[in-house]
């Protein structure tokens, strides 16, 4: 955020932001108190600097004072703006961080709110895989074994992004937005079973990873059974619901076999076309051998007739 400290002795560690809303204490700094939401951190633009510079020494000392007895998470400069001996001086005596920025109080104010905003969500961790799919990010669900890593690898090969597997931390941004990411201990690795532990990002490329993505569809894989019925047009809503935001789903039969199956015939059709390459390599080395002995065969004949006329 680029914020530097105008009061550095202060610890800073004791004071916690609890909500993601900011507040420009205008009234505020009028001497009009009531419903203040002392909670929010306030935000001192140009507006705010250039009034409390035109109050008399007096009143302004009797505003921030009464002010600064908030319990006020923090005070932030922004336009560079800097506060007078003052101000600081009663921040300090009240225990009241105060802050700067250089960026402009609109920008940096739509940059704290979304950045507290996503800090400050209700989180919670789920059993799945998350994969950036053409944009859309692709929850996939499932008991344990049921193929989800696998297909999230063959996502990833075909070009998408991995987000995260295993756990998928998601995080209510408003009412319509959930955003799924991934714990530091597990961040762009995949489990398979029978391989092992993958680093995609090592393997694939920085392009083939993400750290953070929307959520936007929920497919479910689970192993067919013959006697359950399937949607298979899609005419019928299916809805899964995280911290009270509800998102389309849909359940589909588990392809780890097929793409296990896919693997193999790779492997297979790739060994042959290594075979065949040597092949033809060991028959090309073989006839360039049997042509430079007949051309070695060819010059060294007629010296042998020669000699043999002469003796």
């Amino acid at each position: 955020m680029d914020l530097y400290n105008f009061l550095p002795d202060m610890d800073l560690k004791k004071h916690r932001i609890k909500i993601s809303d900011v507040n420009r204490p205008a009234l505020q700094l009028s001497g009009f108190f009531e419903h203040f939401e002392q909670s929010r951190v306030q935000i001192i633009g140009n507006v705010e600097y250039t009034y409390l510079q035109r109050l008399d020494v007096e009143k302004k000392e009797k505003i921030l004072q009464k002010f600064t007895t908030y319990d006020i998470p923090c005070i932030i400069f922004c336009r560079d703006l800097q506060p007078d001996e003052d101000f600081l001086q009663i921040a300090s005596e009240n225990d009241v961080p105060v802050l700067g920025t250089r960026r402009s109080t609109s920008e940096f104010m739509a940059e704290l709110i979304f950045c507290l905003s996503e800090q400050l969500a209700p989180c919670i961790s789920i059993h799945g895989v998350l994969v950036d799919v053409y944009g859309e990010g692709l929850l996939i669900m499932g008991e344990s074994g049921i193929g989800k890593s696998e297909a999230a690898l063959e996502l990833v090969r075909r070009g998408h992004r991995l987000v995260t597997d295993d756990v998928v931390e998601i995080r209510k941004i408003n009412e319509h937005t959930l955003i799924g990411t991934s714990p530091d201990i597990t961040r762009y690795f995949i489990e398979v079973r029978g391989i092992g532990i993958i680093d995609v990002k090592a393997l694939y490329g920085v392009e083939c990873v993400k750290e953070k993505q929307q959520i936007d569809l929920v497919i479910k894989l689970e192993d067919w059974k013959k006697e359950n019925e399937y949607d298979r047009l899609g005419l019928e809503d299916e809805y899964a619901e995280f911290l009270g935001n509800k998102v389309a789903c849909h359940c589909c039969q588990s392809v780890r076999d097929e793409i296990l199956q896919s693997s193999v015939r790779q492997q297979q059709s790739t060994t042959d076309r290594r075979r065949w390459v040597t092949m033809q390599h060991r028959s090309f080395t073989a006839a360039c051998r049997k042509i430079s002995q007949k051309v070695m065969m060819m010059t060294i004949k007629p010296e042998t007739t020669y000699l043999h006329f002469c003796i």
